[in-house]
C-alpha cells in the first residue's frame, strides 16, 4: 500500500495547494460583486467547465490509459501532440460559442467578469494533467497545472481588492495557463506540432474515433455544469440564485477530492504488474464510497454555515439545497471508479454513454422545470437525480465486468 499512499499524497496534496487561494479568492469576489454578480460569475465558471470538457474531448478518460500503455517517451510525445492538435480544432469552435452563451446568461453589468472567468476555466481543457496521471507522476500536475493556477489566484487577490475589477483574475489566469502549456509542450511534446496542418485529417483520425468516450464526457458534464446557469437564467430573484450559487461553489470545491482520488486509483488499478487487481478495484470502490458519504454529510450539515461564512449572509445557501448537493456528491464519487477504472478500460463505452444520456435528460428536464417555477432547491434535486440514475444504472454492468477486468490476461490492452 505504500506506493499508492505516496501517489495519493501527490495527487491530493498538490491540487489542494491550488485550492487554498481560491478559497480566499472566492469570498473576495462574492463580496465585491454582491448577490447579483455572484450568480453571473459562477455561471460563467460553470459554462467554462463545460467548454473545457468539450475541448478535452475524451483525453481525461482515455488519455491516462493510453499514456500508461504507451511506454516509450517518443510514443508518449506523439500521443500528447496529437491531443493538442485535436483540442485546438475543437477550441476554435467552442471558444466563440462559449463567449456568446456566457454573455447571454450573465446579468447586466457583470458580463465582462463572467466571460473572463469562463475563459480562465475553459483553458483547463488544454491541461496536461491526464498525462501526469497516466505516467503516475504528480510532479507534472504540480509544475504545469497546479502552480500556474495557484500563482494566478495569488496575484489576482490583491488586484481585485484594490480595484474591485474581478476580470483581472481571468486575464492573469489565462496568461499563466498559456505559459505553462508552452513550457510543457516544449519538454514533453513533439517539436513543431502545435497547430494541425489539416483540421479535416485531425477530425477523421483523432476526434471521430473517440466520439463514444467523448460523448460520455460531454453528456455528464452537460448536466453537471447546468444548475447555476439554469437557475440564473430562469429564476428572477438574484438573492435566491446567489445562495444557490454559493452551495454550488462549495460543492465544486469539494469535487477536487473526488478527482484526486480518481486520478490516484485509475493508474494504480490498471497497472500491468499488479499482483491482485481485484483487490485494488475493491479498495478503489470502497474508498470512493467512503469519500462520498463523508463529503455528502458535510455538505448537508455544514453547507449553509460554510456558505454564509465564506460568501456573506446575503449569499447563504439554504439547507434543502445543500442536502441535495450532498446527495449529488455521494453518487458522483461512488460512480467515478465504475466508469474510470472498470467500464471504460473494459471497452463498455456504450453502456456508460447510454446511462449518462438517460441521467442527463432526466436531470436537465427537472432542473428547467424547477427553475421556471422558481423552485431553487428543486434545481439541485434535478442534479442529484441525475447522479443517482447514473450510479444505479452503471452498478450492475460494472459488477458483471469486474471479474474479467480484475484478470490482467483478459483485459484488452
Amino acid at each position: 500500500m505504500r506506493p499508492v499512499l505516496l501517489r495519493l499524497a501527490g495527487f491530493t496534496l498538490l491540487p489542494l495547494l491550488a485550492l487554498v487561494l481560491p478559497f480566499l479568492l472566492l469570498p473576495i469576489i462574492a463580496r465585491v460583486v454582491g448577490a447579483a454578480g455572484w450568480s453571473s460569475i459562477t455561471s460563467g465558471q460553470a459554462i467554462g467547465v463545460f467548454g473545457a470538457t468539450i475541448i478535452l474531448w475524451s483525453w481525461n478518460i482515455s488519455g491516462p490509459v493510453e499514456i500508461a500503455r504507451a511506454g516509450a517517451a517518443p510514443t508518449r510525445a506523439a500521443l500528447y501532440s496529437s491531443s493538442i492538435r485535436s483540442r485546438i480544432v475543437i477550441a476554435a469552435v467552442v471558444l466563440p460559442l462559449m463567449t456568446a452563451l456566457v454573455t447571454f446568461v450573465a446579468r447586466d453589468g457583470y458580463r465582462l467578469d463572467a466571460v473572463t472567468m469562463a475563459w480562465a476555466t475553459v483553458l483547463t481543457g488544454f491541461s496536461p494533467a491526464w498525462y501526469g496521471i497516466g505516467t503516475g507522476q504528480p510532479r507534472i500536475l504540480a509544475v504545469y497545472d497546479t502552480l500556474p493556477r495557484f500563482f494566478a489566484a495569488l496575484i489576482s487577490a490583491p488586484l481585485i481588492v484594490a480595484t474591485g475589477q474581478v476580470w483581472t483574475y481571468g486575464v492573469v489566469s489565462v496568461v499563466a495557463t498559456l505559459a505553462a502549456l508552452a513550457a510543457f509542450h516544449k519538454r514533453f511534446g513533439e517539436a513543431g506540432t502545435w497547430f494541425p496542418k489539416s483540421p479535416r485529417s485531425v477530425l477523421r483520425e483523432m476526434i471521430v474515433p473517440h466520439a463514444g468516450t467523448a460523448g460520455i464526457n460531454l453528456t455528464g458534464s452537460a448536466y453537471a455544469s447546468s444548475p447555476v446557469p439554469i437557475a440564473t437564467a430562469t429564476v428572477p430573484s438574484a438573492t435566491a440564485t446567489a445562495g444557490f450559487a454559493s452551495a454550488d461553489a462549495i460543492y465544486r470545491l469539494g469535487l477536487f477530492s473526488v478527482v484526486a482520488l480518481g486520478n490516484t486509483f485509475q493508474g494504480w488499478t490498471l497497472e500491468r504488474d499488479a499482483a491482485d487487481p481485484r483487490q485494488r478495484h475493491l479498495v478503489a470502490l470502497g474508498t470512493h464510497a467512503g469519500l462520498g458519504i463523508a463529503g455528502g454529510l458535510f455538505l448537508a450539515f455544514f453547507g449553509p454555515w460554510v456558505s454564509g461564512l465564506m460568501f456573506g449572509d446575503d449569499k447563504r445557501a439554504d439547507t434543502l439545497t445543500c442536502i441535495y448537493y450532498g446527495l449529488s456528491f455521494f453518487f458522483l464519487s461512488a460512480s467515478t471508479p465504475l466508469i474510470r477504472n472498470i467500464l471504460i478500460p473494459a471497452r463498455r463505452q456504450k453502456s456508460v454513454l447510454k446511462w449518462t444520456g438517460v441521467s442527463a435528460v432526466a436531470g436537465v428536464l427537472l432542473m428547467v422545470v424547477a427553475g421556471l417555477t422558481s423552485n431553487v432547491p428543486g434545481v439541485a434535486l434535478g442534479m442529484a437525480v441525475s447522479e443517482a440514475i447514473l450510479f444505479l444504472g452503471l452498478l450492475a454492468p460494472a459488477l458483471r465486468v469486474l471479474p474479467a477486468v480484475a484478470r490482467p490476461s483478459t483485459v484488452e490492452r
